[in-house]
């Protein structure tokens, strides 16, 4: 994935700055010679260098010019050079605490007629400078690509660096703002989109391994669909995208669904679309949340192109469910639906994934209503669903309709989700009402199914 960005920018690069490499070393030869770990000398010459970014010694043009090449010095730093590189803005170039506090007793001092220019002048003061190096980033030609990157990186380090997360959030924030829903584009990915789309799907799907080509070409047959929002900046790189197949009924097996032997659905009789795999393609992206849009505006589509769909719902893994089941103590299970059945099983946690989904075993019962407890458990305090894909799609306004059985049997259906997959139903008329009672009172919309598994 590293060398994807340094690529990009490396040619964005040559196109902002006249004359390439040999003009790089005429003007921006400290700068491209500080070492990959950055040491304390060279920390001095790119606080520099970023200082002179901000001063826009030159105008605007030139300071995206040092902003250019400081990226690309930033794209040789290894993992240590680029914490230190983050620990300088982070410490360095932060909110000026002196201009903040002169900002508020203007502020305080200010009559009715000067509130506003001083109330202006605070937030100004309350804005850490590094948003204005990170915004002449943005500048730069597939300047956005190498931000989101960024945050990519810095994401990992802060789970070592606590004091990096001020300047993480700084980053999200910029980035939800230039990647707001009203400037993206919803594309179609077929068999006729380009190589290099193609590939980014198959390299970015999270939820289903997509193993070949011939794997792929099923994926986007007659009776499949395949959406994915797309930024201006970022015309070649998916930010999220759903796979969608045309089928009867709700499907309740994934191994099925991607037979590539199976026959051709004949899409003019179909009349449900199963969301079968949501994926993030930009980790750098986190925290920005697409999905919920994506969604409708496929259904939207969907519904133009085939007006005869009555049913819109999902084919969806339980993450997190193996990983609870496991540890959850004894006498928390005993306490719900299918508990104490589920331990009175020999061994009651079997290593083996595969003895644990055993129908022979009688285990079937257990395990559905222990997974239906999981799936309507929140969180104390917040009222989220514990399990991830399950808050996603509620807070969507979709209601929890029915559990499968031995719906993924692969490895990793297997080993996170015990072979369950659950059906989130989308019904138009009651997307909104579902969704706020979710997300205001934790309320989970449930179906008569369901309900029958938590008696």
């Amino acid at each position: 994935m590293q060398s994807q960005p340094v690529s990009i920018f490396e040619r964005a690069f040559k196109k902002l700055v006249p004359g390439g490499l040999e003009s790089v070393s005429r003007r921006g030869a400290d700068i491209m010679s500080i070492a990959e770990d950055l040491p304390e000398t060279d920390v001095a010459i790119v606080k520099e260098w970023i200082e002179n970014c901000l001063a826009e010694n030159g105008g605007q043009v030139e300071a995206r010019n040092r902003a250019a090449l400081l990226g690309r010095a930033y794209l040789k730093l290894s993992q240590t050079g680029k914490i230190r590189f983050f620990g300088l803005l982070s410490e360095q170039f932060g909110v000026e605490e002196s201009s903040v506090e002169k900002a508020i007793d203007h502020w305080h001092k200010a009559d009715a007629n000067r509130k506003t220019t001083a109330a202006q002048a605070l937030r100004k003061a309350l804005e850490p400078s590094r948003i204005a190096l990170l915004k002449q980033f943005n500048g730069v030609p597939s300047g956005v690509k190498f931000l989101v990157d960024m945050r990519d990186e810095l994401l990992n380090f802060c789970k070592d660096y606590p004091a990096l997360k001020p300047l993480e959030t700084d980053l999200r924030d910029l980035l939800a703002t230039w990647f707001d829903v009203g400037l993206l584009q919803l594309e179609e990915i077929n068999w006729n989109s380009s190589a290099a789309m193609l590939e980014k799907l198959i390299a970015y799907e999270a939820v289903h391994a997509i193993k070949s080509w011939n794997d792929l070409k099923n994926r986007l047959d007659s009776d499949r669909r395949c959406f994915a929002f797309i930024h201006p900046n970022m015309p070649d790189e998916p930010l999220i995208f759903v796979e969608v197949a045309l089928v009867n009924g709700l499907a309740g097996n994934v191994q099925k669904l991607l037979d590539e032997s199976a026959p051709t659905q004949d899409i003019n009789t179909a009349d449900t679309a199963i969301f079968y795999s949501i994926s993030n393609a930009q980790r750098g992206l986190a925290g920005i949340s697409f999905g919920n849009f994506l969604i409708k505006q496929v259904v939207k589509r969907l519904q133009d192109e085939f007006p005869q769909l009555k049913q819109f719902a999902t084919l969806s893994p339980v993450p997190g469910f193996r990983r609870w089941l496991d540890s959850t103590p004894a006498d928390r299970l005993r306490e719900l639906p299918g508990g104490e059945k589920w331990l009175s099983y020999p061994p009651p946690r079997d290593p083996d994934p595969a003895n644990l989904v055993d129908p022979a075993g009688g285990q079937q019962e257990a395990i559905m209503k222990l997974a239906a407890a999981y799936l309507c458990t929140t969180r104390p305090g917040n009222g989220r669903a514990i399990d991830p894909v399950a808050h996603f799609h509620l807070s969507n306004g979709a209601q929890i309709a029915r559990l499968n059985w031995l719906a993924d049997t692969s490895e990793k259906g297997i080993s996170q989700s015990a072979g369950l997959m659950v059906n989130y139903l989308y019904e138009l008329p009651k997307i909104v009402h579902r969704s706020e009672r979710y997300t205001s009172m934790g309320v989970i919309s449930q179906s008569s199914a369901i309900k029958k598994l938590l008696k």
